[in-house]
């Protein structure tokens, strides 16, 4: 049985098959987040020789469940954010999902491979023109779409500040006078570029990854575990 998130979250999953479930033939569900990571995530599962074009934009159109009798699996296509709510409440056996959204969420789930994908930086940034100096002891605010990530960072580097919690495109809340820091994703940097933002710090170093649920986890290890060995071996090999 694997330990708990707390001790060892990427613990291995490979539980003796209790019967209880593994075996009954039953289709895998895995929930996939709309928008980019989920174009990179069916690439990626095709060089592992797992065959999801039925779940691409094209072949999936708006349908938001697909089984893929094939590949032993039905995808649930879903919001980012709402991945790690599926998994942990049982409606999907694994999911895909970034660090930001696992870390922000804090859910019970393993978390057995880090796949590499959708490959960005979380980080704190303020106005070109007005950086903050933080030995002026000012009340100090932080807007952000990642709220207790944001807390704990702070605490951790003993900041006393007010996190203000945004659902949209949080660049402007600086600009407009409503923080003096955001705490936000970043890939190249031009969107910050364009507001006249500038990075102060990275926070963290994200990427997709992939999460299973406690009890698909102990009841479908053999499964899970041959998914996550044949996606193992093409996230360590260089793509062609």
């Amino acid at each position: 049985m694997p330990t708990t998130k707390k001790s060892n979250k990427k613990a291995r999953l490979a539980a003796p098959d209790d019967g209880d479930g593994a075996g009954d033939g039953r289709l895998l569900t895995v929930a996939l987040p709309a928008g980019r990571i989920r174009d990179e995530a069916i690439a990626l599962f095709a060089r592992a020789g797992i065959d999801l074009v039925a779940a691409d934009r094209t072949h999936a159109g708006r349908r938001l469940v697909i089984p893929v009798a094939e590949a032993g699996l039905r995808v649930l296509i879903v919001r980012d954010t709402d991945v790690p709510a599926y998994v942990e409440g049982g409606a999907a056996d694994l999911g895909i999902a970034g660090r930001d959204v696992l870390e922000e969420q804090d859910r019970d789930l393993y978390e057995p491979l880090d796949l590499g994908i959708g490959r960005c930086r979380l980080v704190v940034a303020e106005p070109e023109d007005r950086p903050v100096d933080e030995g002026a002891h000012i009340h100090l605010r932080y807007a952000t779409k990642f709220p207790e990530i944001t807390r704990r960072h702070l605490q951790a580097r003993g900041t006393v500040a007010e996190v203000i919690k945004l659902y949209g495109s949080v660049e402007i809340a600086p600009l407009v006078g409503l923080a003096d820091r955001i705490v936000d994703l970043v890939s190249s940097g031009e969107t910050l570029r364009q507001h006249r933002l500038r990075e102060v710090e990275t926070i963290l170093e994200v990427s997709a990854r992939l999460c299973v649920g406690r009890a698909p986890a102990k009841l479908m290890a053999e499964r899970i575990d041959e998914l996550v060995r044949k996606l193992a071996r093409v996230v360590s090999a260089p793509a062609r």
